[in-house]
């Protein structure tokens, strides 16, 4: 796929702001937080890397003057934020933090929010007069959660409801009368929404993972029935995911069913993208699967409005790989350096197709572009449902799942899809369990399971059958073996399902660190592929000759199991203790 004229070698110019000062807003303590100084500083590192710095305008940072910033804040508000970070706060601040949601206070904060909000206005004006064409504010901390009177989300100041709010009210002699404001970020941008919600001079459009009101902000703002209110009925467009995992495909429908034909309709004079990279592969906060090729594409397709006047301000991303990747995809799209070339998944989920119809409905009273019905040919091609097989465990998957083991030595981080499983069974298999090692990440001292791929007819395994996914799977594989892995592909595919429940061995190893890197299928269950995780062949070997020393689990861990067991109706106390004794012990 090629997005773009690859004969239009003219290079636009293209503003780009970053200053370090916006670093100095840190965890007061030094605690690690998902948003810190490194995000912006990764992006930066990332782009002089490849020599972008050199071929754009560079902008200064500027603090924000209180009066654009009361605009959309109250005075309470910014009065706070100006002051937090001074001494008479020192005993304060720590206590008003607590009191406020998921944000943080230090020293530096006040002068990196009026850093932030500043570089927002100064980025938006130089596109609005046309000394640049378009521009990218790398600032931080990001702002489209800012209420009027609070901070919340990690968000101190509304730093685009700000720079919009600027250029709309303060500079009518720049002609910006209509501003579409695209927040992209995977949170709903429930603050902007408020800012602008009965002003049909701003379109705003938020694509955002929401899951029926459960996903962070956790409200019912971002439902697509939120549309507006008197004059700016219909100026408001909520896209809300109902499941994680989005990505290319899903972004692309969106966009030429509903984003693409409001924007012609509504011809902005200027475009605010609130560019969070949080929906971005590998993010460990936001469970979706754009990748840069896919933003790209996005905002190739935004630049066919507003004469290409578009500014890019940060707001969420918390994988410093992604986030560097995507803003690079960007900028590039913005210099128009090369046409876009690649590709991305077939179709989106059937999820997807359901959302973008309802929104249509919703709104095609206000825009006439959304009135036809789409095609049946076209919402037909969906992404397959969801891949379910039974995974095979001694037990506690479901608290894997939803990240709640009790006992555990390191915090369990859970699944992306923290739905429980479709079915959960006991089953007894021919094989031979065993607890080996002496250590283990999650549980600490002690030995751990592991299950002998060889089948005997000697040997007795209870084992409990949950019905998950292949994304859950996927998930408990990292958590079993390296713990963080940057998930641009899944470790374990259709393919490889394929593979382990067809021809002999019924085992693959998979591309990890860890001690149960070999996925084996144990048959089915009513034509359903039964599959677990244990250790390697060679380890097995280890095991038999005496090399690798089996070992007794953890007191945590055993009483976890026999709790299972028993809760299972497949042995009683007594019995499955002695069952996880003669296992830690008895040679294999």
């Amino acid at each position: 796929m090629e997005v773009g004229d690859s004969a239009n070698k003219s290079q636009r110019r293209v503003g780009l702001l970053y200053d370090e000062r916006m670093c100095k807003h840190s965890t007061p303590d030094g605690d690690p937080h998902p948003e810190n100084p490194d995000r912006i500083k990764v992006i930066w590192n990332k782009l002089q890397a490849n020599s972008i710095p050199q071929r754009c305008v560079l902008l200064e940072a500027k603090e924000a003057e209180d009066k654009h910033i009361l605009a959309v804040h109250s005075q309470n508000h910014v009065k706070l934020v100006k002051k937090i970070s001074s001494r008479q706060f020192d005993s304060r601040r720590n206590r008003i933090a607590s009191n406020l949601d998921s944000i943080y206070l230090n020293e530096g904060t006040s002068e990196a929010a009026y850093l932030a909000a500043g570089s927002a206005i100064e980025v938006t004006e130089r596109v609005a007069k046309g000394e640049v064409d378009s521009a990218v504010a790398i600032i931080r901390p990001p702002g489209h959660h800012a209420e009027e009177d609070e901070a919340m989300g990690f968000c101190l100041f509304n730093n685009v409801a700000i720079a919009a709010s600027y250029v709309l009210n303060e500079k009518p002699e720049l002609g910006i009368k209509k501003i579409l404001i695209v927040d992209w970020d995977v949170h709903h941008g429930n603050a902007t929404q408020k800012m602008f919600w009965k002003d049909p001079r701003v379109l705003f459009f938020s694509v955002h993972r929401h899951e029926f009101g459960s996903f962070y902000p956790a409200t019912d703002d971002g439902f697509y029935t939120m549309i507006g209110e008197g004059p700016g009925a219909g100026y408001n467009i909520n896209v809300p995911w109902e499941n994680g995992r989005c990505g290319d495909a899903d972004y692309f429908a969106v966009w030429e069913h509903i984003l693409l034909p409001v924007t012609k309709e509504f011809n902005p004079d200027l475009i605010i993208v609130s560019a969070g990279f949080d929906a971005a592969v590998g993010d460990p906060l936001g469970g979706c699967r754009i990748t840069p090729y896919g933003y790209s594409v996005m905002l190739k397709k935004l630049m066919n409005f507003a004469n290409g006047k578009i500014v890019l301000a940060l707001e969420g991303g918390y994988n410093f790989e992604s986030i560097a990747k995507s803003m690079l995809a960007c900028v590039e799209v913005l210099l128009e350096d090369k046409p876009i070339i690649g590709s991305s998944e077939a179709y989106p989920f059937e999820s997807t197709w359901r959302v973008i119809q309802a929104v249509r409905q919703k709104l095609s009273t206000y825009w006439p572009s959304l009135a036809d019905e789409l095609p049946e040919e076209l919402i037909n091609k969906a992404a397959p449902a969801a891949v379910h097989f039974l995974f095979c465990c001694l037990y506690f998957v479901v608290d894997f799942i939803c990240g709640q083991v009790d006992g555990l030595q390191k915090p369990c981080a859970g699944s992306v899809d923290k739905s429980p499983p479709k079915e959960i069974m006991w089953k007894t298999f021919p094989h031979r369990l065993f607890f080996g090692r002496e250590f283990t990440q999650s549980w600490g001292p002690g030995g751990t399971a592991f299950l002998d791929p060889e089948s005997s007819s000697q040997d007795k395994a209870h084992m409990c059958l949950y019905r998950i996914t292949l994304e859950q799977f996927n998930d408990l594989l990292v958590q079993e073996n390296v713990g963080r892995y940057a998930m641009s592909s899944p470790l374990f595919d259709l393919a490889a399902l394929k593979s382990v429940t067809g021809e002999e061995p019924h085992s693959l190893e998979v591309r990890l660190e860890g001690w149960y890197r070999n996925v084996v299928c144990l048959g089915k269950e009513h034509n359903i592929p039964i599959l677990t995780m244990t250790c390697t062949p060679s380890d097995i070997e280890g095991f038999k000759s005496g090399e690798l020393a089996l070992c007794a689990p953890s007191k945590n861990y055993a009483n976890t199991i026999v709790r299972g067991l028993v809760e299972g109706e497949q042995l009683s106390q007594e019995e499955a203790m002695s069952y996880i004794q003669e296992a830690s012990t008895k040679a294999l």
